[in-house]
């Protein structure tokens, strides 16, 4: 699994942060920040759930 956001879609609502806090944090801006592009297979089922709940599907996975 890679993670990969869009900054510019990205509009600080921190979901991500609250479903994976060990994948994602916010900058000082509020943006996004991937802690780990490739998360450990334990964080899969957590980086998942933030990519849905992600108002504004900034967080694109790749399963590949």
């Amino acid at each position: 699994m890679k993670i990969r956001v869009d900054l510019e879609a990205c509009v600080g609502a921190g979901q991500c942060v609250v479903a994976a806090p060990t994948a994602f944090d916010l900058d000082e801006d509020g943006k996004v920040i991937v802690l780990t592009v490739e998360p450990s297979a334990d964080l899969h089922d957590q980086v998942r759930n933030a990519a849905f709940a992600c108002p504004a599907f900034a967080i694109e996975i790749d399963e590949g």
